[in-house]
């Protein structure tokens, strides 16, 4: 039975200030500290070293290499405490939670991007509201970029089944291809196909490569660094099919049209390029975004997905209708075909 002193207290939270807001700002300080606790642990190497097997604190302090035993020591008990690591008998080892912080490679890149660059814009919000120098999260954070877009890879690799299906393509263009998976995901689709993967980041064409070696791709498509409007021309093109997803935000709206353009000049008569974004929406997560992408240097923006059509229509391309492909978020994508 609870103490009255302890009736009193909850009485006196509850008829106190807004509740639903009280309610709300410590689940969402809880939720931002086990966030942010778990990004330690990577930044740290605790968890990384604890996947080779348990380790005692002055092992682990000196595998880490820091003097600070104590404060180590601190600092694993705050991940017991998450529910990261546990111990017995003095030893630290990993809890199945840790493990998959450790192996599911999108749960570490979460981590890394919320616990860094994407709250961190909120942190430094005021330097750039004074009109201090814009972030360069697109630039530096490429790698782990890609690695958190893998999330909406399931969704994009139906779209993209349903398109090569339609489609047929003996040639494929993923452009900013990322990690590599949607242009894996397309030549699964058309054994027949050969492809090719481009990207400004070098990280990202690192990580699109190791994805077509471990799929068994690599005779079949060809990853380079750099941009596709250099592919014009070139022995490579032209393609059947041309992907674009979750790029065309990052291009500044005046030269969109003139992307598109160029774009749909590397396709055949009747290809189609199929263009996958987030789109701008009153959502939340689409005015974070949206909100990230302008404070950069290079103009970004989310797109408007009337304006989209539009400026595919502007390209000399027939748009099909934008759908939704997946469920509660802002992500669509839009066919459009190069006229015969």
């Amino acid at each position: 039975m609870a103490r009255p002193s302890t009736v009193r207290g909850v009485l006196a939270f509850l008829r106190a200030g807004d509740l639903r807001a009280r309610l709300r700002v410590t689940r969402d300080g809880r939720a931002a500290v086990r966030l942010n606790t778990g990004a330690a642990a990577l930044r740290t190497g605790v968890l990384d070293v604890l996947a080779g097997g348990p380790a005692a604190t002055s092992e682990l302090a000196r595998r880490l290499g820091t003097p600070e035993e104590d404060l180590l020591a601190a600092f694993q008990r705050v991940l017991a405490a998450g529910g990261l690591v546990r111990e017995d008998r003095g030893r630290w080892s990993l809890t199945a939670g840790g493990r998959a912080l450790v192996d599911d490679d999108l749960v570490r890149a979460s981590h890394e991007a919320f616990a860094g660059f994407h709250t961190g814009l909120y942190r430094e919000l005021g330097p750039l509201l004074a009109g201090g120098p814009r972030r360069r999260d697109v630039v530096e954070e490429g790698g782990v970029i890609a690695r958190v877009s893998a999330a909406f890879e399931p969704f994009v690799d139906q779209v993209l089944r349903e398109t090569v299906a339609a489609v047929a393509p003996r040639r494929v263009l993923d452009v900013g291809c990322g990690a590599g998976l949607q242009l894996a995901a397309m030549l699964e689709a058309a054994p027949g196909a050969e492809g090719v993967g481009v990207d400004t980041d070098a990280d990202a064409a690192v990580l699109a490569e190791r994805t077509l070696a471990d799929r068994g791709l690599t005779g079949r498509a060809r990853v380079r660094r750099g941009d596709a409007r250099d592919l014009a021309g070139g022995a490579e093109a032209p393609f059947d099919l041309v992907l674009l997803a979750n790029v065309v935000y990052y291009v500044p709206v005046g030269e969109r049209v003139p992307l598109l353009r160029s774009l749909a000049r590397l396709l055949t008569p009747g290809g189609v390029l199929l263009v996958v974004t987030t789109a701008a929406t009153p959502q939340l997560t689409s005015r974070h975004f949206d909100l990230l992408l302008r404070a950069q240097e290079g103009a970004m923006e989310l797109p408007d997905v009337d304006v989209l059509v539009g400026q595919l229509r502007g390209a000399g391309l027939e748009p099909a209708p934008p759908r939704r492909i997946a469920p509660g978020m802002p992500l669509v994508a839009v066919p459009a075909v190069r006229p015969t």
